[in-house]
């Protein structure tokens, strides 16, 4: 998880949404890893989870896929969750969940989501689900706050 939280410092950093994965095999070697790359890609889809699922598809065979977990600094969204179950990855470790970062965003004065955030249980219901995880999930909170400093209020 902490590795997560550095990916997501780095996506910060370099301008994207503070989010960082890991995908790691059944052994628990790391297998790869992403960020958020929105901004700098000019794609809002270039989710790290969504990346991973795509590699995942590519280099492993499906007994791989569900052998699987995938880490990650934020509850997947609906799009990367169905990744997710599309292609078979197995388990699912988060650090902040998406009602966490809602209540965030909310707090700040934002708008609202386009994207419903809907807990990972009801995109993938049977899903082996762990988060959000203390303290990481907390460790993620001033992130998301210095990402919306860094965009100005409102945005």
């Amino acid at each position: 998880m902490e590795r997560c939280v550095e990916l997501a410092r780095e996506a910060l950093d370099a301008g994207d949404d503070p989010f960082g994965s890991l995908l790691v095999d059944g052994a628990g070697n790391l297998l790869a890893e992403a960020r958020n790359r929105e901004s700098t890609l000019a794609d809002p889809t270039a989710h790290p989870e969504l990346e991973l699922a795509r590699w995942a598809l590519r280099n492993l065979s499906a007994d791989e896929r569900a052998r699987a977990t995938v880490y990650t600094s934020g509850e997947h969204c609906p799009m990367c969750a169905a990744a997710h179950g599309w292609v078979g990855l197995g388990a699912i470790v988060f650090a902040a969940s998406s009602a966490q970062l809602s209540g965030w965003r909310v707090s700040w004065g934002l708008a609202a989501s386009p994207v419903a955030p809907l807990p990972l249980a009801v995109v993938l219901p049977g899903a082996d689900v762990t988060g959000p995880v203390r303290p990481y999930d907390q460790m993620m909170m001033p992130l998301h706050k210095e990402s919306v400093e860094r965009r100005g209020a409102g945005t």
